[in-house]
């Protein structure tokens, strides 16, 4: 919903990019709003700034019974006021706008990548990975783009300070200057701590939210075995790991915390001090007093800000870094330099390696048992054949051909594929269109009575994975959806195994009349396929 509402610019990321490098990309791609949220975060923060002078100044008004300067000095306090509240307001607007670009482009980003990963990345990182990277690191990039604003307004505010300060007193303007840089510089060494423990916590939450995801998925199992008890201590054990690595991070916070008002604080004191000293010496008067007292105050707040925007980064930091280390997984399978083109009309499958010629137009049964389904996944190039051997499809080697015109052309439905939430119908109906309607597809593959009995038909919201419906009915819901999108090449892996014989022998007769014409390849041992099938290739043997 989010990147269909706002517009995200595409990232522009070198070959290998490093953490700094995304986060660096992520600011270019907005660019100009990052420019204007700096340059009205500088406007905003500015009356913040000149108000404890004006203030000064009209204290300073009143001390020399000067009606008509203390409704000025009123006048531009009020306006500064008005004027804080009005560029507030919009770099609020800005802020917000920057967050989402952070976080929802970082969000594109890996989604892109995961999607062209494919199945491969089960082997190179985990789902507690993948969820954390999904939810709490993108949130971390979208906060450092979002501080942009206050830090430039809170930069510029310190020197104008800075400034007034200098020309009124230059003790005081020294003391500030150097002061309030070596309190920031002071809270440094509690920086590297931090950063060091957010980085154990990440991986703390990774492990919760892996285990979370196994637990959920492996649920009907757990039961039926009676694991509950045990795996529930097991997640019991690795939440309370990252309770304690959030206790960790939270004293180093609270440390920062404590140095961010009490070393500015200090410098604060010694302003405060100095210009009473002055004061009583009659170098400054009462109005310049209490505008030196309001000025030290006001500089704590520069400080939070700028260690607020190292915090950000820190956190960035980490966080590109596992967005980074994901973005550096390699699909297993690669798409060509120069793609061929696949030729028009049903399309012949030929594999070397196992001797499977499927010809084109018509319906093939391959019988190999467990071997079975090697040959399926080399047949829709899930994976490549051994060295010296090949996958023709239509002619033309698979790994010559795109994969995103191979996977539109040749369809392979395996009986465990997954189901997501959603409405039915929107997963029953292909991405591209189609010559058969989800009804047709439905009756081939006896599921229309599954349909009927829900409350809501195929407007029925189905839960992850299906668990509303048995394994036999999901199965059969499975083979609508690959039937729906009338692939030139259809491939089936034991699409009616989990069916009684009956509902199976009305599926085989279903299916042929349906997919006539086009190449289908199914892999099963079912003689029921079998009687249907216009070729039959077996471990020892190949009968038309």
């Amino acid at each position: 919903m989010l990147s269909a509402t706002y517009p995200f610019p595409p990232l522009r990321l070198p070959g290998r990019p490093t953490a700094s490098r995304f986060l660096l990309a992520v600011f270019r791609a907005r660019l100009g709003t990052v420019l204007g949220a700096a340059a009205i975060g500088v406007v905003w923060a500015l009356p913040g700034a000149l108000l404890p002078l004006v203030v000064g100044q009209g204290i300073g008004a009143i001390g020399a019974h000067d009606g008509a300067a203390v409704a000025r000095w009123a006048l531009v306090a009020a306006a500064l006021g008005v004027v804080q509240t009005l560029f507030g307001t919009w770099l609020h607007f800005l802020n917000y706008g920057l967050w989402l670009h952070g976080a929802g482009s970082t969000q594109r980003v890996v989604s892109a990548h995961t999607t062209r990963v494919g199945a491969g990345l089960r082997e190179h990182t985990t789902t507690g990975n993948l969820v954390a990277v999904s939810t709490t690191d993108v949130n971390h990039i979208g906060n450092t783009v979002e501080m942009t604003g206050r830090a430039f307004g809170s930069l510029l505010a310190f020197v104008v300070v800075a400034v007034w300060l200098v020309s009124t007193s230059p003790l005081l303007g020294v003391v500030a200057l150097v002061g309030v840089p070596v309190a920031v510089l002071g809270i440094g060494p509690l920086l590297a701590p931090l950063q060091k423990r957010k980085a154990k916590q990440r991986e703390k939450r990774s492990d919760v939210s892996a285990l979370g995801a196994d637990i959920v998925s492996g649920l009907r199992i757990l039961r039926g075995i009676g694991g509950e008890r045990r795996f529930f201590a097991r997640f019991r054990e690795t939440s309370q790991r990252v309770r304690r690595a959030g206790i960790e991070v939270g004293q180093a916070e609270a440390w920062l915390a404590a140095a961010e008002i009490a070393l500015p604080g200090l410098v604060t004191v010694v302003i405060t001090w100095l210009g009473a000293r002055l004061a009583v010496a009659g170098t400054i008067d009462v109005g310049q007093l209490v505008a030196f007292y309001g000025v030290s105050a006001f500089l704590i707040w520069p400080v939070n800000a700028a260690t607020e925007a190292v915090g950000s980064i820190t956190s960035g930091l980490v966080a590109s870094r596992k967005v980074v280390a994901l973005l550096a997984i390699r699909p297993t399978l690669a798409d060509p330099e120069q793609p061929v083109p696949l030729p028009e009309g049903p399309l012949e499958l030929v594999d070397t390696e196992s001797g499977v010629r499927v010809a084109p137009g018509r319906l093939t049964v391959v019988d190999f048992g467990a071997e079975g389904e090697a040959v399926a996944d080399r047949l829709a190039r899930f994976a490549d054949p051994a060295d010296g051997e090949e996958v023709l499809v239509g002619g033309v080697r698979a790994d010559r051909v795109a994969l995103a015109e191979l996977r539109q052309r040749v369809v392979y439905a395996h009986n465990q594929d997954i189901w997501f939430s959603g409405v039915l119908r929107e997963q029953l109906a292909p991405a591209r269109p189609s010559d058969v309607s989800i009804t047709e597809a439905l009756y081939a593959a006896d599921a229309d009575d599954i349909v009927e009995a829900l409350p809501h038909g195929v407007d029925e919201v189905i839960g992850e994975r299906g668990r509303e419906v048995s394994g036999g009915q999901r199965q059969r819901l499975n083979l609508a959806r690959a039937l729906a999108t009338d692939a030139d090449v259809l491939v089936l892996d034991e699409p009616t195994s989990a069916v009684d014989a009956h509902t199976e022998a009305r599926i085989t007769e279903r299916v042929a009349r349906l997919r006539r014409g086009k190449t289908t390849v199914v892999f099963s041992q079912s003689p029921l396929w079998t009687h249907v099938a216009d070729e039959v290739f077996t471990a020892k043997a190949v009968t038309v």
